[in-house]
Order: structure tokens, then C-alpha cells, then sequence
């Protein structure tokens, strides 16, 4: 639930235009998406915050089509400055996984493909 301060937030604030794009969450794979996440978290706080992470995770499993501007202003007490670039990547990750036939982002994928030739 919103409180009066955060409606006020999500009214003020600026979004990236594919914040406008629903995500199914059905069509993701969350395994991959919770590895990322909480990898992405524990580079960005520079430690392993489980709270946070946990945080997230229920934010984007509480709805099968999860309100990123919602999650985006609930994250910026945690992420502070970097909130924005984090939902950003996150939401952009999330709707290559629906897109994709396994649910795991495209980006994920080629990144993971170049780290396998890199260790031959």
C-alpha cells in the first residue's frame, strides 16, 4: 500500500518510458532474475544485504504484474542514489525474460555465453 508521501512520490517523479510496460512475472524465470538481483544488490551496497534483497524479490513476486514506479520510490530509502539506475535495469531485464521462450533475459544469456568462451 502507498502512503500518502509515496502517491505523491509517484506522481512527482520521472520514469523511463518502459516503465509503462507490464511484465508477467509467470513468463520469467525467477531463479535467474533473484541471482541477478541480489547480485546487482551486493555490488551496489558493497555488501550482502538480505533485507533488501528480500525486499525486492517479495515486491516482484507479490503480483503477477509487479508495479515497478511503486517498487522504484519503496527502494530509494535502501539503493538512495542509485535506485533509479537499478529499477531501470532490473524492469529492462524482466521484459527480455517474458520475451524469451526459457524466461531468462537475452542479456543474461549472451553475457553468460561470453564468460563460458572466455574461460576456454
Amino acid at each position: 500500500m502507498a502512503t500518502g508521501v509515496d502517491a505523491k512520490l509517484l506522481k512527482s517523479t520521472k520514469f523511463p518510458p518502459e516503465f509503462n510496460q507490464k511484465v508477467d512475472m509467470t513468463k520469467v524465470n525467477l531463479q535467474v532474475m533473484k541471482k541477478w538481483i541480489a547480485g546487482r544488490i551486493t555490488e551496489i551496497l558493497s555488501n550482502e544485504d538480505d533485507v533488501v534483497i528480500e525486499l525486492v524479490f517479495n515486491l516482484i513476486e507479490s503480483s503477477r504484474h509487479p508495479d515497478i514506479k511503486a517498487l522504484q520510490i519503496q527502494l530509494t530509502g535502501f539503493l538512495d542514489k542509485d535506485t533509479p539506475a537499478f529499477c531501470k535495469e532490473m524492469w529492462g531485464l524482466l521484459l527480455s525474460a517474458q520475451d524469451s521462450p526459457q524466461g531468462v533475459p537475452k542479456e543474461l544469456l549472451e553475457a553468460k555465453k561470453l564468460e563460458l568462451l572466455q574461460e576456454k
